[in-house]
């Protein structure tokens, strides 16, 4: 049996599950995530985690 995660719904659910036990991870996740999603994008490596 083959699993295959993706990572960018991974990292969604951990980022939720965090968010919801520690609230004010909130800004510290959306800012990671955009500064991730801004790097992916300059270099081109097609967007998609």
């Amino acid at each position: 049996m083959n699993v295959h995660l993706a990572i960018g719904p991974l990292a969604a659910l951990i980022a939720g599950i965090l968010i919801l036990a520690v609230p004010r991870l909130l800004n510290f996740i959306v800012a990671l995530y955009l500064i991730i999603i801004g790097i992916v994008g300059l270099f081109g490596t097609g967007g998609h985690f």
